[in-house]
């Protein structure tokens, strides 16, 4: 499981679900869609401190990736390790000096000729991302 640290810095409410934005590694907003409100859970507040939890399956890469795209996380990060083994290879970011890693099919790895050093964009959706308080 990836885990940033962060802090709440916008709340966007709608009945029971929550956009909420987090600030983490020095200026890098995140957003999560949670089915929370912050009457209901009270560590959902603007300036509080929240853990950002998010599975290495859900964590896409791109390189080269141009135009818009609907995934509201998108973070600039360096390949630190590539391992590949059978069918899935497990990739280590660099993303401002806190590792991100990313399971991903070999075939993929393999055809984006990823390697040590290479700079690449890092994806999850904001409905696959956990907070915790």
């Amino acid at each position: 499981m990836n885990t940033l640290t962060g802090t709440i810095s916008a709340i966007d409410s709608d009945g029971s679900l929550c956009l909420v934005d987090i600030e983490v590694a020095g200026q890098r907003t995140m957003s999560a869609l949670v089915v929370e409100t912050p009457g209901r859970c009270p560590w959902l507040h603007q300036g509080n401190k929240v853990e950002v939890l998010f599975k290495e399956t859900e964590v896409s890469i791109a390189r080269n990736l141009s135009g818009d795209i609907s995934l509201r996380n998108r973070l600039p990060a360096t390949v630190a390790a590539v391992r590949s083994e059978g069918m899935l290879a497990e990739i280590s970011l660099d993303f401002a000096g806190q590792q991100i890693d990313s399971i991903i099919t070999s075939r993929s790895a393999r055809r984006m000729e990823l390697q040590v050093g290479d700079r690449v964009e890092w994806l999850v959706k904001a409905n696959e991302i956990s907070l915790s308080g």
